[in-house]
């Protein structure tokens, strides 16, 4: 079978290393892919946004099944349309994948439904948010949330007035995040230990992958402004099988008969961002798609075919699987352009890697977020710029497999976080 994966980033590699374990796949290809997942599979100058190019280049490379991993192309309707051509696809339709492209629809369907989440107001323009954060019964910190898309970085938690109304006006007049700041909501702030759960759903059956900590902030003791994610370790050590349980019952099984309610059945993976507060779990963001860099640091510890699983969740027989993990901890560290999240440079040598883009040390895989490959050499071109992954049987011994290749890996501005797994 040929199969394609659309996208260009670490998790993207990580779902394609993933797939070369399958037999069955004859060639896996990548749209657009970089400089890393070229070691790993063909990769094509077509953006993961361009749906006419993708149909094209489906029907030109014969493929039989996609893998559509961005939230982009998912909120723009890529299944839909790959679908309507008969091709077999991974991932949510336009409708399903609101779930993330419409913080508004989450927050409501959450209300609708009775799943626990942060109490929220929903503002379409700036006077009345503005008149909203500045009542005398408002409690600061204030979380203010970009309906739309925004890279991960639409969420200010907002420490007083003067800092909510220069959210609001940024959101929602300077268009800092274009249309996905034409609505926003403004929620309660919660205290608790963030937990992410990952799940493969097929619409009627869910299946909680392990359970990860994400680490946003750009600096060591979550200082800074909030980035795509500089670090992951799974399992998360805060989420016990008491409160798994808890989470299937009150948020999970809810959220998926919900959507099926609402017309939208969610056939994918379903991110779940979840907070444990005081008053029990919470959920604080859904995605519609595999997490970045939480995948990272999940699919290495998969013992069940990836590839199986796909075709299970699109079949809609799910429930047929017995899915195994390692009983191993995993972690994975993001080396970052210095500067990001806001301005940096690109263009710059990768040093301490093997020709095939690899870390020395066989313990450790470097999934390549941002690279390009030129002239025989691997050079900066994003953000985040490498995760570095490791499993161990103990959370110390993957963090130190991970920092040691890190530590060993270098090109100008290099930057990452020395705390992960500390919070």
């Amino acid at each position: 079978m040929n199969v394609l994966v659309i996208g260009s980033g670490g998790r993207e590699h990580a779902i394609i290393k993933a797939l070369k374990k399958n037999k069955r796949i004859s060639k896996l290809f990548a749209a657009p892919g970089n400089g890393g997942i070229g070691m790993d599979a063909q990769c094509l100058p077509v953006k993961a946004v361009d749906i006419p190019a993708m149909l094209d280049l489906v029907k030109t490379k014969k493929i039989d099944y996609v893998v559509v991993a961005p939230d982009d192309p998912l909120a723009a309707g890529m299944v839909d349309a790959l679908e309507e051509k008969g091709v077999r696809c991974f991932g949510p339709s336009k409708a399903a994948a609101r779930i993330e492209s419409s913080k508004v629809f989450s927050k409501n369907l959450m209300k609708k439904y009775g799943i626990p989440t942060a109490a929220y107001e929903v503002f379409s323009d700036s006077d009345s948010a503005s008149c909203y954060v500045k009542s005398i019964n408002i409690k600061y910190p204030l979380v203010i949330k970009a309906d739309g898309l925004a890279l991960g970085k639409g969420v200010v938690i907002a420490q007083n007035c003067a800092e909510a109304l220069e959210t609001i006006v940024s959101f929602m007049m300077e268009k800092k995040f274009g249309a996905s700041g034409s609505n926003i909501v403004i929620e309660e702030f919660l205290k608790g230990p963030e937990v992410t759960v990952l799940a493969f759903t097929d619409g009627k059956t869910i299946a909680p992958m392990i359970s990860s900590m994400d680490h946003k902030q750009i600096y060591d003791g979550n200082k800074g402004p909030n980035t795509g994610g500089m670090g992951v370790i799974a399992p998360n050590f805060h989420y016990t099988k008491i409160i798994a349980q808890l989470c299937m019952e009150k948020i999970f099984l809810p959220t998926i008969n919900a959507m099926n309610e609402e017309g939208c059945p969610f056939k994918g993976c379903l991110y779940f961002g979840l907070m444990l507060t005081d008053n029990g779990p919470v959920v604080i963001e859904y995605n519609s798609r595999f997490g970045d860099p939480e995948t990272q640091a999940v699919l290495p510890l998969l013992e069940t075919d990836l590839f199986d699983i796909m075709q299970a969740v699109t079949d809609e027989r799910l429930s047929s699987l017995d899915i195994k993990w390692s009983n191993k901890n995993s972690a994975c560290v993001v080396l970052a352009s210095g500067g990001y999240p806001q301005n940096y440079k690109t263009g710059f040598a990768v040093k301490g890697l093997d020709g095939n883009g690899c870390a020395v040390n066989k313990d450790v895989t470097v999934y390549h977020a941002g690279t390009e490959y030129n002239d025989g050499g691997f050079f900066t071109s994003g953000g985040r710029v490498l995760g570095i992954s490791a499993a161990g049987a103990s959370l110390d011994a993957a963090l130190e497999k991970a920092y040691r290749a890190a530590e060993n890996i270098c090109f100008d501005g290099v930057h990452y976080r020395r705390d992960i797994g500390k919070y």
